[in-house]
C-alpha cells in the first residue's frame, strides 16, 4: 500500500492510500504501462506518437477508439485528452493476425497457486516482438480464465519441456525466488554429436555475455558464472542424448556451452552460428532438439515435494 501525509493540527499522520488498480486482460493479453515524464505535449495522442515513432498515428487512434488506451484512475483516452507529466497511461499492443503455433500445450498439474504446463517447441512463454496471442502464458489465460497467471521462469521460444506458471499475486515471489535462489533442481534432455574424447560425465564452466550479434551470448574471460552438468545417457549413430544440469540459470546457457564444447545441439540455429531468423517462414520440422525434461523443488507453501516430468520426447 502506498503512504500517504495528512496534516493535522498539531501533529502529523501517515495513511494508506490504495494503489492504482492494473486494467484487466484482454482477451487473455494483459496492457503495457508507459510512465508521462515532465514535457510540453499537448494531448496523450501527441506524446504517443512523439514516444514510439515506429506506431502510426492511424494505429493509437484506432487502440483509442476501441477504448485501449486508459489512464491509471481507469478512465478511457481519447486523442483530445490533455497530457499530464508525472502519471501512467495504460495500453493494450495489438499486432496483425498472427498465424498459429501448429502445437499445443499441455497442463501436467495444477492447484490454487501452482501450474506446471509441457510446452511445445516454437512457442514463446511471454508475449515479446511479433508474438502475442500465440504465447504460452496468453493461450493458458484464455483457455483457464485465470488473468493473475505469471511465470515462475522462463525457457526460450525453441525448447520444448516444462514451464511452472503462479497463480495467486500474493505469493508469486515465494516461487519466483526458489529459482533466483537456485533451490530448484531442473535436468534437460539434448540431442548433440559425440565427441569421442570428451570425456563424461564432466562439469562444464564459463562466464556468459551478451555479444554484439543480437540474441546471441559469448564466452569471455573472467570468473565463470555459468555451470552445466553434462552427462551422456545414450548414443545412436553419430548423435548422443545428453543430460543437461544447469547450476547457473544464465541465458542460453546450455545452447551456449554445448557449442563451446563442440557437440552443438541438434537443429541450433544460434549456436555456435547465428541464422537468420525465418519470420513468417519458419520451418516447423525441424525443431531445436532441447527439452526441459524435469524439476524438483520443495513447496515453499505447504512443504510438499514437487516433481513434474515433461511427456514430450526428443528424436534422434
Amino acid at each position: 500500500m502506498a503512504l500517504a501525509t495528512r496534516q493535522t493540527p498539531g501533529c502529523r499522520q501517515r495513511v494508506k492510500t490504495a494503489p492504482a488498480q492494473q486494467p484487466p486482460s484482454k482477451d487473455g493479453v494483459g496492457p503495457s504501462s508507459v510512465a508521462l515524464p515532465a514535457g510540453t505535449w499537448p494531448t496523450i495522442m501527441d506524446f504517443l506518437c512523439a514516444h514510439f515513432p515506429a506506431i502510426p498515428h492511424s494505429e493509437w487512434l484506432a487502440r483509442m477508439q476501441r477504448g485501449d488506451v486508459i489512464a491509471a484512475d481507469g478512465q478511457v483516452l481519447t486523442p483530445a485528452s490533455p497530457y499530464q507529466p508525472h502519471s501512467k497511461i495504460y495500453y493494450y499492443r495489438s499486432l496483425p493476425a498472427e498465424p498459429r503455433i501448429p502445437f499445443d500445450e499441455v497442463v501436467l498439474y495444477q492447484d490454487e497457486y501452482l501450474i506446471a504446463v509441457d510446452k511445445p517447441h516454437f512457442l514463446p512463454v511471454t508475449p515479446a516482438g511479433r508474438y502475442l496471442q500465440e504465447t504460452l502464458l496468453v493461450r493458458l489465460k484464455r483457455s483457464l480464465g485465470i488473468d493473475t497467471l505469471a511465470p515462475m521462469h522462463r525457457i526460450d521460444r525453441e525448447t520444448a519441456g516444462l514451464v511452472l506458471f503462479t497463480i495467486q499475486p500474493h505469493t508469486r515471489n515465494l516461487y519466483q525466488t526458489l529459482f533466483r535462489e537456485r533451490s530448484v533442481s531442473k535436468e534437460y534432455q539434448a540431442i548433440a554429436p559425440l565427441r569421442s574424447d570428451l570425456v563424461l560425465p564432466t562439469t562444464y564452466r564459463s562466464r556468459l555475455v551478451e555479444s554484439d550479434a543480437f540474441m546471441k551470448m559469448c564466452e569471455v574471460a573472467g570468473e565463470p558464472n555459468a555451470e552445466t552438468d553434462i552427462s551422456l545417457l545414450e548414443t545412436q549413430g553419430e548423435h548422443g542424448r545428453y543430460l543437461l544440469q544447469p547450476v547457473s540459470g544464465q541465458k542460453h546457457q546450455l545452447r551456449a556451452h554445448m557449442a563451446a564444447l563442440g557437440i552443438p545441439i541438434v537443429n541450433d540455429r544460434i549456436y555456435p552460428h547465428l541464422y537468420p531468423d525465418e519470420g513468417a517462414a519458419q520451418d516447423y520440422s525441424q525443431p531445436l532438439q532441447l527439452l526441459a525434461k524435469s524439476v524438483r523443488f520443495t513447496d515453499p507453501i505447504s512443504g510438499k515435494q514437487h516433481q513434474f516430468d515433461s511427456q514430450l520426447q526428443l528424436r534422434f
